[in-house]
C-alpha cells in the first residue's frame, strides 16, 4: 500500500462488511461460553477457558482492524478510474510479451485465480500507476517488469 488511506471497490466493501457481521456473530458464540471466574473448575476447565479468552482477543483485534479498514476507506473516497487502485483490473504485459488481465484485491482469494493483493511485490507496485508506466518488482526468478496496458473496473475481463 502506499501509506495513504486506500480506497476498496464496492465489492470488497461488502466482503468486509460481511466479515465484520461473521466476527461479530463469532465473538456472541465464544463470549456466552465463557464461566464466571468463580465457577472455572479444574486445570482443564481453566485452560479451556484461557483458550475462549485468547480466542476473543483474537477476535476483537480482527474486528478492529476491518472496522479501521473500512473508515480508511470511507477516508480515501471511490477507486480510482485513472491509476491502479485497490479494486482496479489492470491489463499488463509482460517481458516476455504475454498480456493479462488482473485484479488488485486487498485479501487473497483462491477462487480468483486471476486476483494480485496490494501488498503482494506486483500489487505494490501497480499501486498508483497509469497505462503506459512501467514497473519493477521481486519475482521468485528475480526482479521482474511489466508495463501496464489498460485500466478497467472490477467485473471487466479485457
Amino acid at each position: 500500500m502506499t501509506g495513504d488511506p486506500e480506497p476498496i471497490s464496492a465489492e470488497a466493501r461488502g466482503a468486509l462488511e460481511q466479515e465484520l457481521s461473521d466476527l461479530h456473530d463469532e465473538r456472541k458464540t465464544v463470549a456466552a461460553t465463557l464461566k464466571d471466574s468463580d465457577e472455572v473448575g479444574d486445570r482443564a476447565d481453566q485452560a479451556d477457558e484461557i483458550q475462549r479468552a485468547d480466542q476473543l482477543n483474537r477476535l476483537d483485534e480482527r474486528i478492529d482492524r476491518v472496522k479501521d479498514r473500512l473508515r480508511q476507506a470511507d477516508l480515501a473516497g471511490p477507486v480510482p478510474t485513472d491509476v491502479v487502485g485497490v479494486g482496479t483490473t489492470v491489463t499488463v504485459r509482460f517481458a516476455d510479451d504475454s498480456t493479462e488481465t488482473l485484479h488488485i484485491g486487498e485479501i487473497a482469494d483462491a477462487r480468483d485465480p486471476k486476483l494480485v493483493t496490494s501488498d503482494s511485490p506486483l500489487g505494490r507496485a501497480l499501486l498508483g500507476r497509469a497505462p503506459g508506466d512501467t514497473v519493477s518488482y521481486d519475482a521468485p526468478d528475480g526482479e521482474a517488469t511489466a508495463v501496464v496496458v489498460s485500466l478497467g473496473t472490477p467485473g471487466d475481463e479485457g
